[in-house]
């Protein structure tokens, strides 16, 4: 399943992109298994998924938790938490 990922603040600077589309394996169904395959994919995306408790994320434009299902989505996007004011 081709899936859109967009990162967001310092996240996609730590990645150094601000999307990117991937084909995750199928045992990858949850957002939180999606972040732990990314930051297998390179030293860029280890520093900027390290540590889960800083993420947030949006599956379909729709704010989730990092349990979250993303069968049949096609966009994902991990952010920082977003502080209002």
């Amino acid at each position: 399943m081709a899936l859109d990922i967009l990162y967001f603040a310092w996240v996609r600077e730590a990645v150094g992109r601000g999307a990117e589309t991937r084909d995750p394996p199928a045992d990858v169904t949850t957002v939180a298994a999606l972040i732990d395959w990314l930051r297998r994919q390179s030293a860029a995306h280890e520093a900027a998924l390290a540590d889960v408790t800083r993420l947030r994320a949006a599956v379909d434009q729709q704010f989730v938790p990092l349990d979250a299902s993303i069968i049949g989505a096609r966009e994902v996007a991990l952010f920082p938490p977003v502080t209002g004011g």
